[in-house]
Formats: C-alpha cells, structure tokens, sequence
C-alpha cells in the first residue's frame, strides 16, 4: 500500500494540479481524525499531543516540499537556500496541540526578488486551505518581528514559543536572533501585564464544575505562564528547566501528573465535543469519563470531575508558588490586597494558624510565600489538642472564612477540618450546585459573614460570640456528610457532633447545630415548593424548629447556603417567601399544642420512612402517604398499622371495610364515594360507641375506626354487613332521636387555627348522640377533618376538628340550636 508520501511524490511526477494533491492530503487528514480516538486510548496525555503534533508537522513538510518543486521545478535550490522558514507558535509551538485548536502557523522570510518567496507563501496558503485544516497563520519578514512584538502581548508571548518546523535554517538562525531581543525587551513590562491578565482571566473563569480548562483558574494559561515568564528570564524550553531555587523537584511531579491528566481530558473533551471545546460542560462528563478509562456509571463521572478539580487546584498552586519566585525581582505586591507573609524563622502548622487567625480581623490574601511555608511547616499526621484549639479560634473571627480560603488553596484543609476531608473536590450533579462541595461551603461562609439583607444581619448580629461559632461551623460542615451512601442530612450531623466534641463547644450548641444540619435544606424547599400560606405547612415546619432562637438561625443559614450556590439563586423572590415562612413560623410559635403534636407527627414520619414495608411503596406512594394531612393517623398508629391501611387504600376503588369482633366490635372502613356514617351508627346505636377516628387520607379517601362497646353474636355479622352496605347507598335512611344536649356542653372554637375549627362536647353518653352529630354535620356540608371519640363511666369526651370552609363558623348558632333542640 502506498504511503501518503509516495502517492505526492507520484501526483508531483505527473505535475497534477494543486487542488488534486490537496485533496489526496485532505483525504488522509480525514482518515487520520477518524483514528484519533484509537490512538487517544492507547498514548499519555502529553505524549497523545506530541503525536498530533507530528502528524501536523508532517503534513505542513508535504506542503512545503509541494510548493517549492512546483515553484522551482528541476531547478530546486538546497532547503537552506531558500529563505523562507515554517515556524509553530502557541500550543502548537509547545508541542500541546489538541485535536481541534487552531493551528497556529508563522511564515517567516526575506523579501529577495530572485527567489518569488511571497509566491511560495501563497501557494503553501491556498493547498493548506484546501486541505480543511484549522490554520491561523501570520507572515512577517525578519525585519518585521521585532515591530510586530510591540503592538501586542499576544503576539509577543507566541513568539517567545515559536518552534521550527520546515525551511531555511539560517532564516531560523536569524528568526532566533529577533526572538532573543524580543524576550530581553521590557521584561518587567511583559511579565506585570501576563501577571493581570491571569488575574482577569481567574476572575472571568473561577473554578466551578464547569470549569474552563485553558483561561480558567488552574487552567493550561497558569502552567504556560510559568513557562513564558521562565523562558524571558531563563530561555528554558520546558518548566523542568527552571532552577532548582525556583522548582522544587518533589513539587514539579506533583506538578506534572496533573498537568498530565488534564491534557487528556482536554483531548478527550475535543474528541467528544467533536469541535474546540475548553469548557468541561457537564453534559459531557460522562464520554470523557468513558475516554479516560472510569467505570460506568455516575461514580465514575463523580471520580473523574473530583480528579479534574483537584488537578486544576494543584497546578494553580504551585503556578503561584513559582510565579512569585520568578517575579519577585520585578513585580510589588498590591498593598490593597492586605497580604499576609510569614513571619521570619521556623514556625510550626500550629504557629502559622495563629498568625492566620490574628490576620483575619479584616478581608486579607496569604502571600504565596505564607503558603509555601504552610505547606512545608512540621505538623502532626492528625490534629491534637493543641491543634484543635487553635483550630476553634479560626471560627472565632469576622473573615474566618479567608482563612478556610487559604487552607484550601495550600490543600491542607481536609488535615485542619477532618470532617470536610472526604467532600473536598466532590462534584454535585444535582441541576442547582455550580461548585464543588467544599468551595461551596467556603462561599456560604463569605456570605454569612457578609450579609447584605438587612433584616438577616440584625438576627445574626443579636447571637451571642459561642453561637456565632457554633452557626459558623454549621454553616461550613452542613454539606459534609454528601458523596455517601446515607443521606447526607444525617452523615453531616454525626460528622459536625463529633468535631464540634474535640472543639469543647458546649453541649446544648452542638444539639442546635445537629439540629440545624439534619434539616439544613427544609425552609428552602418549603418556601419554593409548598404552599406557605397554608397552616398545616406552617406548622409541620415550625415543628422542627420551635423557639425564636432555632427559627433565626436556620433563617441565617439558608441564606448564607443559597447565596454560597451561586450568583442571583438567592433573589428578591425567594428571599420574599423564606422571609414570609420565617415570620408564618414566629407567628405559629405561641400554639404549643399544635406544635407538639406535629413534632410527635414528624417522629412517627422519621420512623415510618425506616419501615421496610413502607419502602416497598412507590416515591409517589411514599409522598401520598406522608402529606396525609391528619395528624391523628400518625400520633394514634403505629408504622405497621399506618401502612397497612394505606395499602388497603391505594386499593380503594369505591369502598373497604373491615369487621374484628374479638373483646368487641371494632369497624374499620376506607372509602372514596359518600359514606352515611350517620345511617351506620343509628342502626348500630344498641351497641354504644366508645372510641372513633375520622382521619382524611389522599386521592378523596377516608378512614373510619369506629369502636363499640360490647362484643356482638357471630350470628349478627352478616347484618352489619348489609348495614355497611347499605352505608354506601343514599336512598337508605334511619330516624335518628333529638339527643339531650345542655348548651354548656359544647365548646366551639372557630380560631382555633387558620385551617380548622374545633368543637367540644362533654355530656352524659346516650343511645344515638354520635349518629345525630354526624347527621346534622353531613345535612350542612360540614367537613370533619379528625375525630377523637371517647366515653368514659357514661360521659362522652369528644373532640371535632372541622375544615373551616365556610359552612361551621358561619353557623355557630343554628348548629347549636340544631344539637341541642333550641333549649
């Protein structure tokens, strides 16, 4: 088979026309990227780069040759007469082409009029044009480069890099003389503007889950700047070079292997997005992470964002560390940046957080010489006491939080904060997070030192200092717990208890702050996704959190963790209605019955989602069965019991029924269509109601627990049988007896929520007094939402909780006149 060069050498001997060579290179180059994929899979990351490279410089040879033999025909001059060079600048002059960059390409030469050198060029141009491929090109003379090395920094910077490729070697020879006046010209100018620009471009691309692998902090841009910077003072070829005094041999392979590893994520990000890409977007995490060799799967996807995150981290810092080595003869410090630097001699990790904490009275940067002694300094292989009390201290000042921000950039928080330790760099693929988990939680701690809605910053401002700690902690740990199999809520709790144990905070903050962390999330997701005007939504919150005291601080804390997500997540809408749920709860605070019980309810829910049982159901079963909006079913039932009437009730169709007659009559009933309770209990009045349960279920059903209190034959349970039947059908009628009721007797209040009205009644027990109630209640439209009936030596105690829909509070006085016969 013939090879691409014998197949030109063949179209060059038949002097086939320009556009035919350019199609049989265009052909290979196509065949070529088809590969790319197979070859990525079996090379390193730069290696893989090296060899597109190559394949590039290979074809830009052909070209040249084929322009030269066509120009010159038999009268080729030698290659070094011709005084024309192909020179590669930027990532192409680097020798880190990536698959779909541009291919940054310089036609260097002189001007002499016997050779036709511009002829030369302009044929090279146009096959290279016709070949497909991604040329960004640039033509000077000699004499030009140093002129055009003025007019701009990035033109400059791709000249410092420019590599050979093809041509005259004395015009490379003179072509490297200009270079070296370049690098020598403005030292101090070039490096102070590459030095802005890099704090622009960090600025313009932080380091988020989506992060931009080339201008990005901890990008391709920071390592190339190392290089550009050491190539003006040192004329190295590669950092590897620099001199020791500058980089640390132990630090460059740390260095490298990151550099390494995201070289191949960058080509595998071409190869997936199928054109230039330097945005790791997240959609195309999961090919990326099938490039690179992980497992199927989101723990895959999970381990390759986390190891581009900690890559990029790694290169960032020690980019910092040599950059301020390298410039440090030319660049002052920005005295508005408030740097702190070490102080002189040997300090230990323990010393260096102490100067942290007695820096961090006001917004401040550690100096890269602090970091470089933070890294280095002599620690214990774990926190001690010691340790651990310096540790608080930092929770102790106004901007703890640019001390968590130096920890972080020096790696070195996971080994302070052990609890952080295993959601450093984590990813959150939820839709909502834009930072990984524990540059989240240092954003949520800037903004809980930096309130700006003034109303949050009186709350936070009236905490005493141990529960501004305490909150700070939280505020940091509450996303700890996430990356685990368990849900996060509870693992982030058990990790701030015991932390906060080894900090000796005092035993009533840790139990708020675990309370805290366990619903962390709650008053965001009620504000947005609930109906906050409605008082049983209220009151389920306010459950959770029932003093001021716990109320502001988990109001402080959502703020601070909404802000910590992202620009605009906390807005001028949602602030509105968390502010409204705040103020809906400090309302609801003064009713400690209802709170009580919907804190009973809320621990019979927490029991209830453990049941095996109950986890059969489906998630929407589950969240059916947990907004069942009567209380009564969770306090009176247990998880067993609760379940198995929901099951018979998601298998309701019209109505259920179920009769147990062993101490004594008990009915059970769950149904959807109209149920005259009224006609069940007039035909059963013999037999005298002891206790019922009236609680509304879902989907327009309903549970009826009705006990008696006697036994009854076995005989008679065919006939109440038909009598339950007979329930269901509305032409069925029973006479019902006037009970004797005493006005005294009944006790109607109509505040006694916003929801529900509630009625009393305390009277002598009597044949038909439930069966009457319940008639009149159902002649009116009278919702009952619970009953709670009970009879105790021939006294009924019974309790109606009524949906206020406009027809009982409305018609106080005609239900009384109706209940007690106008007496």
């Amino acid at each position: 088979m013939n090879t691409l060069e014998t197949q030109i050498e063949e179209l060059l001997y038949t002097k086939a026309a320009d556009f035919e060579i350019a199609k049989v290179l265009k052909k290979d180059i196509k065949s070529y990227f088809d590969t790319l994929e197979e070859t990525f899979v079996n090379s390193g990351g730069k290696d893989f780069l090296v060899k597109h490279t190559k394949k590039i410089d290979s074809i830009l040879k052909i070209v040249y040759k084929v322009a030269t033999r066509d120009m010159f025909g038999d009268y080729l001059p030698m290659k070094n007469s011709i005084p024309l060079g192909l020179v590669a600048l930027g990532s192409y002059g680097r020798e880190q082409l990536c698959v779909h960059s541009d291919i940054d390409l310089m036609l260097v030469y002189k001007d002499i009029p016997a050779y036709n050198v511009k002829g030369i060029i302009e044929k090279i141009l146009y096959i290279l044009w016709d070949t497909g491929l991604k040329l960004g090109h640039r033509v000077h003379t000699i004499d030009e480069l140093y002129d055009v090395s003025k007019t701009d920094i990035t033109i400059k910077t791709a000249l410092i890099e420019s590599r050979m490729i093809e041509g005259s070697i004395f015009i490379w020879t003179e072509t490297q003389n200009a270079i070296s006046q370049i690098r020598h010209d403005h030292i101090k100018e070039f490096i102070q503007l590459k030095l802005e620009e890099r704090e622009l471009q960090h600025r313009r691309f932080p380091l988020t889950m989506e992060p931009n692998l080339k201008d990005g902090s901890g990008g391709f841009r920071d390592a190339n700047l190392v290089f550009w910077i050491g190539k003006i003072l040192y004329n190295v070829d590669n950092i590897k070079n620099l001199p020791d005094s500058v980089v640390d041999e132990k630090e460059y392979r740390t260095f490298r292997i990151a550099l390494e590893f995201l070289f191949r994520v960058r080509s595998a990000l071409h190869l997936t997005a199928g054109k230039k890409e330097d945005k790791l977007r997240l959609e195309l995490i999961p090919d990326i992470a099938h490039f690179l060799g992980y497992k199927e799967g989101k723990k895959g996807q999970m381990k390759c964002a986390k190891k581009v995150t900690e890559s990029l981290k790694i290169i960032r810092l020690y980019s910092t560390i040599w950059l301020n080595i390298l410039t440090q003869d030319y660049i002052t410090d920005n005295p508005e940046k408030n740097y702190l630097y070490p102080k002189k001699g040997k300090q230990n990790f323990n010393g260096l957080i102490q100067q942290l904490t007695a820096h961090a009275k006001k917004p401040f940067y550690a100096h890269p010489t602090f970091i470089q002694k933070l890294i280095s300094s002599e620690k214990p292989e774990r926190p001690d006491g010691a340790l651990y009390q310096t540790i608080k201290s930092i929770f102790h000042q106004p901007e703890s939080h640019s001390i968590l921000k130096v920890l972080s950039y020096a790696r070195l928080l996971g080994y302070t904060i052990p609890p952080i330790k295993k959601v450093i760099d984590l990813p959150q693929f939820d839709g909502y997070h834009q930072f990984a988990v524990d540059m989240h939680s240092i954003r949520c701690m800037y903004h809980l030192e930096h309130i700006e809605d003034p109303f949050i910053k009186k709350l936070f401002d009236a905490l005493n200092d141990e529960e501004k700690v305490m909150l700070k902690i939280v505020t940091f740990l509450h996303d700890a717990g996430k990356g685990r199999e368990r849900d996060h809520h509870a693992v982030g709790t058990s990790l701030f208890k015991v932390f906060a144990e080894k900090l000796h905070l005092d035993p009533a903050h840790i139990a708020i702050g675990e309370t805290l962390i366990l619903y962390h999330t709650l008053m965001s997701k009620v504000a947005q996704r609930e109906d906050i005007y409605n008082e049983k939504t209220i009151i389920h919150f306010a459950s959770h959190f029932q003093t001021k005291k716990l109320l502001d601080l988990i109001y402080i804390l959502t703020y601070a963790d909404m802000n910590g997500v992202g620009k605009d997540i906390y807005n001028s809408f949602n602030a509105k209605l968390i502010r409204t749920l705040y103020e809906q709860s400090i309302e609801i605070l003064d009713n400690k019955s209802m709170l009580d019980e919907a804190a009973k309810r809320l621990k019979k829910e927490q029991t209830l989602k453990r049941n095996a049982a109950f986890k059969l159901f489906t998630p929407i079963q589950q969240k059916k069965v947990l907004q069942i909006p009567s209380d009564l079913l969770f306090l009176r039932y247990s998880p067993q019991k609760i379940v198995s009437i929901t099951q018979k009730a998601f298998q309701t169709e019209d109505y259920t029924f179920k009769i147990s007659n062993i101490n004594y009559l008990t009915i059970e009933v769950t149904r959807r269509k109209p149920f005259n309770i009224s006609y069940l209990l007039g035909k059963l009045s013999t037999l005298g109601v002891v206790h019922m349960d009236i609680c509304k279920l879902f989907d327009d059903l309903k549970y009826f627990k009705i006990d008696f209190s006697t036994k009854v034959n076995a005989e008679e349970i065919p006939r109440i049988k038909e009598i339950l039947h007979d329930s269901f059908d509305e032409t069925k009628k029973s006479t019902l007896t006037l009970p004797d009721i005493e006005e005294d007797e009944l006790q109607i209040d109509c505040e006694h929520s916003k929801t529900y009205a509630v009625m009393y009644l305390n009277c002598k027990d009597q044949k038909g007094l439930l069966a009457y109630i319940i008639h009149i209640f159902d002649e009116m439209g009278i919702d009952i939402a619970t009953a709670k009936i009970h009879t105790l030596k021939s006294r009924v105690r019974d309790m109606f909780l009524i949906e206020k829909n406009g027809k009982f509070c409305h018609n106080v006085d005609t239900i009384i006149d109706k209940l007690t016969g106008n007496r």
